[in-house]
């Protein structure tokens, strides 16, 4: 269902996006992927990385939402600003138009340099199913992998994590589109309501049809 436009890396491998909502597994997913030799583009890390002191998108970010958003060790306060951007949503906005046009670019880039290593490459995007993200995406991913979880279970799953109370995860999860948006861009579903373990096997044997479909034998 992705874009079907010629994507930066060779011919013969294939760019695919993995997305999921919030505690969905999408990590999981990524680091299994990641075991089985195939490389893992994270936009969450290239997002860490541009606000991180000397980052490309620092400078913007202080500018738009001031000192405040950072530690005195001159790190980002993730939880000052999700605070900001869960309250208002015009914050979030102006949050996004720093940071995801800098984020594809360094993915669709570093995707690129990994095409070599592998049948294919997978880049691992949260908000890929968002209105407003899956557009510039769609122009060069060749496929969707989805990563399934019930609202309840990925809940639970937050509120297992420090610093997020209830109403913290809720609005997490309500923030976030739904999984029937993620599905109708999706072109691989991995379900992880069950045991690592049965995750694990279907993300091995969706590995072994992706490598059969790469071969051009």
């Amino acid at each position: 269902m992705a874009g079907t436009s010629p994507n930066p890396a060779s011919p013969r491998t294939r760019i695919l996006g993995l997305t999921g909502g919030i505690a969905s597994g999408k990590s999981l997913v990524a680091d299994l992927f990641s075991e089985l030799g195939i490389p893992v583009i994270d936009t969450d890390r290239i997002s860490r990385e541009l606000v991180e002191p000397g980052g490309e998108c620092r400078p913007a970010i202080e500018t738009r939402f001031g000192p405040e958003v950072f530690r005195p060790d001159g790190r980002l306060d993730r939880g000052v600003l999700r605070q900001r951007i869960l309250a208002e949503p015009s914050e979030r906005a102006a949050l996004e138009a720093i940071l995801h046009p800098a984020i594809r670019r360094h993915a669709r880039q570093q995707a690129a340099s990994q095409a070599h290593k592998a049948p294919y490459v997978i880049v691992v995007v949260p908000l890929l199913a968002e209105p407003r993200v899956w557009p510039a995406y769609r122009e060069w991913l060749d496929g969707v992998i989805t990563v399934v979880a019930d609202r309840a279970t990925r809940r639970e799953r937050l509120l297992a994590r420090p610093g997020l109370d209830a109403e913290q995860a809720d609005g997490l999860l309500a923030a976030q589109t739904d999984d029937a948006a993620r599905l109708a861009i999706s072109d691989y579903r991995l379900d992880n309501d069950d045991s690592p373990s049965a995750l694990k096997r279907q993300v091995i044997e969706l590995d072994r049809q992706l490598r059969q479909a790469s071969d051009p034998a």
